[in-house]
C-alpha cells in the first residue's frame, strides 16, 4: 500500500493553501491547554447528551463518542466537485429505485444482472408497482467517500436507506464554536446550520396527494434503547417534530392516525429510523411491535408518505454498488464525477479465484454488512484471521465483495503524544425531495488507532468537524 496523503502537509512540500490558518492555532496550543479544551468538548457531549450504544456488549450502553479537536478542511473548489458528485449519484440511485420497481428497464439492457436485484434480500416486492411521491424512494442519500491524493476522491459505498451520523455533523460544529470563537472569525467556514430546515422542507415536499394543507410529519423511532436513539430525539427537537414509536400510531381507513392528547390526528409524513421488516407486522414480520398494523396499505393507497421508502435498501446493497457508475450513464446520459473504489464480485468465478489468489492484501466486505462488521483487512489481518476468512469466502462467495486496501488520506489528530495523522472517511448528506440539496459540510469519521482503517465508531473511530471554506 502507497503512502497515505496528508491533507494538511499534502506529500511534505508544506502546509496546504485550506489548512494555512490552522498553523498558529496549533503552535499557541499547549498540551495544557489541549487537555482542558478536550476535557470541555467530553463534558459538552456528556452535558448535551450526544451518545451511542454498541448492540451486544457489556459496560456503559450510552458512551460518549470520541471527538477530536482538529477540523478537516476543504477548500471551496474541493467542495464544489464532491457535490456535484453526490448530487448526481443520489438522482441516479433514485432514478435506479423507480426503475427496479416498476419497467426494469435497466435490467432489460442487460446492463445489470435481474439476480443481483430481483433476490436481493432488501428487495421488497411489497413496493412493486407504486411510484412515491416526486418518484423519489431514498431521500437522505449519504455518500460514504474516502481521498487517496489531492484530486482522487473515490466512493466506499453508498446509504440509501436511514443513513445516520447527521447529528455529529451539527453537534460538532456547534461545540467547536463554542470552544473556539477565534478560529471561526478569523476563517470564513460556511455554515451547516441550515440541515434541519432543508430537511423539514424535503419531507413537507413529498408529501402524498391526499394531504390537505400543511402535512403533518413525524419521525418513526424504534424507541430508545436503538443505537442512534441520540439522533432521533435531536432531530425531533430541530425540526420541531413529534418523535414517535409504532404504538403511538394506527390505521384507520385510508390514513395513518398519531394518539395524542388532544386526540387522533391524521400523519401525512413519516421519516421512519426503523427497518422495512419492522414496519408493518401485516406486511413483513409478524411478530415486529415497532411498527403499524396495516402501515403499507395506506402506503400503496397514497393516504401517507414514508421516507426513505421501503425497498430503498437494494440500491446500497455492495453488489449493486458496482454498478452505479453504469446506472449514471444509464438514467443520466452523463460520466460520474466520483468514481467507485474497484471492486471483485466474488460470486464471478473469474473475481473470485483473484481474490482467493490476494486474499492478505484486500479488504472484503459482506454484501449486507454494515458498521465495520463481516469484513477482512488483509494487510491488518494474521494469517489465522485470513485463513478463517478464506473459509467462509468458498462457501458462500456470492455474500462477499472485495476491494484494494486503499491509502486512505490523514488528518493531524490529537493524541496521547501530540498530534499525529489519523486515517478519515467522509459522509455528506443528500436531501431529494422537490429539490436535491445537501449542506456545505458532512461527518468526518476518524480512526483514531494508530495505521488502522476502520474509523466506525463500534469499532473505536471518532468523528471531527468538517469544515467548508467559503471562496
Amino acid at each position: 500500500m502507497d503512502a497515505a496523503f496528508d491533507e494538511m502537509n499534502g506529500s511534505g512540500g508544506g502546509t496546504r493553501i485550506p489548512y494555512a490558518r490552522l498553523e498558529d492555532w496549533l503552535a499557541h496550543m499547549p498540551r495544557e491547554l489541549r487537555s482542558l479544551k478536550q476535557a470541555e468538548a467530553e463534558a459538552l457531549f456528556r452535558r448535551i447528551g450526544i451518545t451511542f450504544a454498541v448492540y451486544g456488549e457489556g459496560g456503559d450502553p450510552d458512551r460518549l463518542i470520541p471527538f477530536d479537536m482538529f477540523p478537516r478542511v476543504f477548500s471551496g473548489a474541493e467542495w464544489a466537485r464532491l457535490d456535484r458528485g453526490v448530487r448526481q449519484r443520489a438522482r441516479a440511485l433514485n432514478a435506479f429505485l423507480v426503475d427496479v420497481y416498476g419497467r426494469g428497464e435497466i435490467i432489460r439492457a442487460g446492463r445489470i444482472p435481474a439476480d443481483i436485484v430481483c433476490r436481493n434480500a432488501a428487495y421488497e416486492k411489497a413496493a412493486v408497482g407504486f411510484v412515491p411521491p416526486r418518484g423519489v424512494y431514498s431521500h437522505i442519500v449519504g455518500i460514504d467517500l474516502v481521498r487517496t491524493g489531492p484530486d482522487e476522491f473515490f466512493v466506499l459505498e453508498d446509504n440509501c436507506r436511514t443513513p445516520s451520523g447527521v447529528s455529529y455533523m451539527l453537534e460538532n460544529r456547534e461545540i467547536m464554536m463554542r470552544m473556539f470563537p477565534a478560529l471561526f472569525r478569523e476563517n470564513r467556514i460556511q455554515p451547516v446550520d441550515s440541515y434541519a430546515g432543508l430537511l423539514r422542507r424535503t419531507l413537507a415536499s413529498v408529501a402524498p396527494l391526499k394531504c390537505e394543507g400543511e402535512p403533518r410529519i413525524v419521525i418513526l423511532t424504534p424507541g430508545p434503547f436503538n443505537s442512534a436513539y441520540y439522533e432521533h430525539s435531536f432531530l425531533a427537537d430541530l425540526m420541531g417534530l413529534e418523535l414517535v414509536e409504532g404504538q403511538d400510531l394506527f390505521v384507520d381507513g385510508e390514513y395513518v392516525w398519531e394518539r395524542t392528547t388532544e386526540g387522533p390526528k391524521r400523519v401525512d409524513v413519516i421519516y421512519r429510523r426503523i427497518d422495512d421488516a419492522f414496519l408493518d407486522p401485516l406486511c413483513f414480520r409478524p411478530d415486529s411491535t415497532l411498527g403499524v398494523p396495516g402501515l403499507m396499505d395506506v402506503y400503496r393507497s397514497g393516504g401517507v408518505s414514508l421516507c426513505s421508502a421501503p425497498g430503498a435498501g437494494v440500491a446500497d446493497d455492495k453488489a449493486v454498488y458496482t454498478y452505479v457508475p453504469e446506472m449514471i450513464r444509464f438514467y443520466l446520459g452523463e460520466e460520474p464525477v466520483l468514481n467507485n473504489v474497484p471492486t471483485w464480485k466474488c460470486a464471478d468465478a473469474s473475481d473470485l479465484k483473484y481474490v482467493l489468489d490476494n486474499l492478505a492484501d484486500l479488504v472484503v466486505k459482506e454484501v449486507h454488512g454494515s458498521g465495520g462488521y463481516g469484513m477482512l483487512v488483509g494487510p491488518k489481518a494474521s494469517r489465522a484471521e485470513v485463513e478463517a476468512f478464506r473459509a467462509r469466502l468458498c462457501a458462500d462467495p456470492a455474500n462477499y465483495i472485495a476491494q484494494p486496501t486503499l491509502a486512505l488520506s490523514t488528518v493531524p489528530t490529537f493524541v496521547d503524544e501530540g498530534v499525529a495523522p489519523r486515517h478519515v472517511d467522509l459522509r455528506p448528506y443528500c436531501l431529494v425531495g422537490e429539490r436535491i440539496e445537501l449542506v456545505p459540510g458532512a461527518l468526518t469519521r476518524v480512526a483514531l488507532r494508530e495505521g488502522s482503517l476502520v474509523v466506525n465508531s463500534s469499532q473505536g473511530g471518532g468523528v471531527k468537524d468538517t469544515w467548508v471554506l467559503a471562496e
